[in-house]
């Protein structure tokens, strides 16, 4: 296994983290507007990116295993691009800083867009649960209550409310 593999399996994740930014940000267009067909089919996309970078990532640890293997270097079951950059020289050692820090910043920005969606999409059931309850009656008014004032139910002889006066 060589460090262009390994970094090529880096701008693979890299891509697929831009991706699926672009439809997290196509996703808070559709919050806005609410569309719920449109956010529907975009979760499904978002599932297929994420099974993908799932696959992708499991790619990237058998990479960095079978290089730090490779250069007879331990490390731990599921080593990490810092574990390689640690180990690799330093012409290596640069590629992939840069490429794990372009990576980060996607990751970065896609969490930065995800918590806004979650954001929107709090303020949205806001809107629609006080628009609910504008429409919905109350099953039972505080002023027109079956019960006295001592907690006792009322006896139907003795009116609540006086009329004549």
């Amino acid at each position: 296994m060589t460090i262009e593999t390994i970094l090529s399996i880096l701008d693979n994740l890299e891509k697929l983290h831009k991706s699926l930014l672009r439809i997290a940000k196509e996703k808070s267009e559709l919050i806005k507007n609410g569309d719920i067909q449109g956010i529907d089919q975009l979760l499904k996309d978002e599932q297929a990116h994420l099974a993908a970078i799932v696959q992708m990532d499991q790619s990237r640890q058998n990479a960095v295993s079978n290089y730090l293997e490779g250069k007879g270097i331990s490390m731990p079951m599921n080593p990490t691009i810092t574990d390689l950059i640690e180990a690799t020289p330093i012409p290596d050692t640069e590629q992939l800083t840069e490429a794990r820090d372009r990576l980060l910043h996607a990751i970065h920005e896609l969490k930065w867009q995800n918590d806004l969606n979650q954001k929107l999409t709090y303020q949205s059931l806001q809107f629609v649960n006080l628009s609910l309850d504008m429409v919905r009656p109350r099953t039972e008014s505080v002023t027109y209550s079956k019960t006295g004032i001592n907690g006792k139910k009322a006896s139907r002889d003795i009116p609540n409310f006086d009329s004549q006066a």
